[in-house]
Formats: C-alpha cells, structure tokens, sequence
C-alpha cells in the first residue's frame, strides 16, 4: 500500500513538472535535468569527476556534457541566480546573468560545432543550488533562439573514444597493404617510391608503369593511395577541423565499427576521384593535343602523392602518438605543408613535361593551370 502511494505521489509530482514547464514563462517541457550530471574538475586525479555537495560545495566552476546530436529540435535552457559565464569546449560563450534564462537553440549548437558531444561549463557562484539547466521541447515557437558560433579553442577532459583503437588497426591494414606491394610488386613499389625519380626530368618510359595509368599494378598503388589519403582524412576529422563540412555528411557514430565503414566510404571515394582525375587530364589533354604527356603526368602526380602522404601519415601518427588525446590541431597547421605540396609538384610537373620538347609553354601553362591549379585554389576556398 504504501509502495503504491509512493509511485502515485512521483507520478503526480512529474505530471505536475511537465504541466507547469520549465525556462522563460515556462515555456517549455523539461525533457532532462542536470541536476544530477554536474562535474568539477579534481587536482588530485587530475580529471573530471562529479560533484558531491560535502567536498565540493565552494566549487566556483561546475561542467557537464551536453549529446547535442541525440537532442536535436530541443532547446538547452539555463539559470543562475548570480551572475556567470558559459564556456562551451572551454571558450567563453555567454554571460548569464541573474535570474534570467539562457535558451540555447541545440540545432544551432550542432551545425556550429559539428560534434556529437559538447562540454559546457559554468563559472558564477560556488554550488550547484542556485543553478538550473534543463533540455526542454518548446511548447510555442515565441522564444527567441540564441545561435551559438564556431570556435576553435578546446580544451575538454578525457573521454573513452575509438578513435585510438581504430588509427592502430587501420594504420597496421595500411602497413600490411604496403608489405604486399613490396613483395608482389616489388619493381613497381620501388619505383613509386624512389624520390631520385620522382625529382627525376628525364623520362623513364617503363611501359608497365608509366604507359598503362589504369592497369592493375598502378590501380593497386592508387587504392594503397585511397587507404592513406582516407587515414589522414580522419585524423583530421578528429581534431575538429571539419573539411568541407563532410562531418555531418559521414558521421556515423563514434563507436569502432562506425570509424571503419567511415574510413572504407571515404577510401572509395579517393579512390573514384583519383582514376576521375585521370579522365579528366586526359580530356584537357585531348583538347590541347598533348595525349603523349597525359600518362606521365597521371603517373607523377600519383608517384609525388604517394610519397608525401605516406610519409605524412608516418609523421601525423607519431605525433598523435605524443600528444593529448583532446588536443585540437590548428588548420594553418594542415593547410601550409599541404598548399606548398601541391605548388612544387606543380612547378615539377612543368619542368618533366617541358623538358620533353612537344609542347609550347603557352599551352603547357594553361593546360596545367586548369587540371593543376585551378583545382587546388577551388579546393582551399571551400576547405575550412
């Protein structure tokens, strides 16, 4: 009897919660409180743990993590008696001031930072009793939305991810893959991996190589090539530098298997785009009658990228190796070794295919401007 009169007495008290609503004029329905989530950072265990009011009831700054993808269409509503400060990934976002309700449009959180999972921060008055932090479904659509902007300072707590465990399987998958080709294909892999020819103008014309751009041993390489390219891609992706905005795209989740089909879709398509490439230098070529340098230009390009993102993805996993997991990496970073790559293979290309004396350099210029540069400076305008 008296259990029974205990879950009716809840029943109406949550009944009674989500009649009367929570935030600006109650406005909304209370969907998740946080009461029960707040964290506070420990000097002992260096880390995040939560919060109990005996220890930490003078605690001037009080956290949580926010699933902003499982909570899109709600609203994050938040109140302080005192004047604070919200800090979202550890940069100041809003001032909060007392008494007043912050609602924070989660659609808009979500496209701003293109992370599943947020960690938010308020810092005011010690204790958690004069805070008020609800997700909430908005009963009318008067209220005001506040947009939240990018930003690129983080600094979060550790959390349990995949990523480690995917970089190291799919890291030994690209060893394993490499290892083949240098036993099966050995003449071939030394070739593409000589930089003395790569720098080479002279014109080894190989014709298992050079004069075959879409047989089966160059189309092995250029897969190898997809599986690189497709590593550091999401390496990239996870450090919060969203190129492209393929993030909302390819976001499948966090867990391992998730990483995998990501990193074999995003293998494809390199691997689409790269034998694209070749139809379409081939097609420029075609117009500028220069069939005879389109082959060796194809092989090039792949030999130049083949040894510059191999030997990036060697020198990016040994710093992720060395660095904190929550480290967020600068574009700039990302974008000068990468423009200054494509540049001088540029200016190489021009001087191998210039040096076989078939072209006049007027045409030579456009026609690497259109495949080459053109290309390139699209793909920088629209990166980041």
């Amino acid at each position: 009897m008296r259990f029974c009169l205990f879950v009716s007495t809840l029943l109406l008290w949550a009944l009674g919660c989500r009649a009367q609503g929570v935030g600006p004029n109650q406005q909304f329905f209370p969907v998740h409180d946080f009461r029960n989530d707040w964290l506070v950072y420990d000097q002992t265990y260096k880390s995040y743990v939560p919060f109990i009011d005996e220890q930490h009831a003078q605690v001037n700054s009080l956290s949580f993590f926010l699933d902003a993808e499982s909570n899109r269409r709600y609203y994050l509503l938040i109140s302080t008696r005192q004047t604070g400060y919200l800090f979202i990934d550890a940069a100041l976002k809003r001032r909060l001031n007392a008494s007043e309700w912050l609602v924070l449009n989660l659609d808009s959180l979500y496209r701003a930072y293109r992370k599943p999972e947020l960690f938010l921060t308020i810092h005011g008055s010690p204790g958690v009793e004069d805070k008020q932090v609800f997700i909430g479904h908005l009963k009318s659509a008067a209220q005001k939305e506040v947009a939240a902007a990018e930003t690129r300072l983080s600094i979060l707590p550790r959390r349990s991810s995949a990523y480690p465990n995917f970089f190291t399987l799919s890291l030994l998958f690209i060893a394993a893959l490499n290892a083949y080709l240098f036993n099966f294909h050995h003449r071939a892999f030394i070739r593409f991996f000589d930089l003395t020819d790569l720098l080479s103008i002279t014109d080894r014309d190989e014709l298992f190589l050079v004069n075959r751009p879409l047989g089966l041993i160059n189309l092995l390489f250029l897969l190898n090539l997809s599986f690189i390219t497709a590593y550091l891609y999401m390496i990239v992706q996870s450090k919060n530098i969203d190129l492209f905005l393929s993030r909302a795209l390819l976001l499948r989740g966090p867990g391992l298997f998730d990483l995998i089909l990501t990193f074999f879709e995003l293998s494809g398509l390199a691997f689409l785009l790269f034998v694209a490439k070749y139809v379409f230098i081939a097609v420029i070529g075609g117009l500028y009658r220069l069939e005879q340098v389109v082959n060796l230009h194809f092989f090039k390009a792949i030999q130049s990228s083949l040894i510059f993102f191999t030997a990036g993805a060697i020198l990016v996993a040994i710093i992720s190796a060395n660095t904190p997991a929550n480290a967020t990496w600068s574009s700039t970073w990302l974008m000068v070794p990468f423009v200054s790559f494509y540049v001088l293979r540029l200016a190489l290309l021009y001087v191998v295919i210039a040096n076989k004396g078939v072209v006049k350099n007027l045409y030579l210029f456009s026609y690497l401007c259109i495949v080459e540069l053109i290309p390139l400076t699209i793909g920088v305008r629209f990166a980041l």
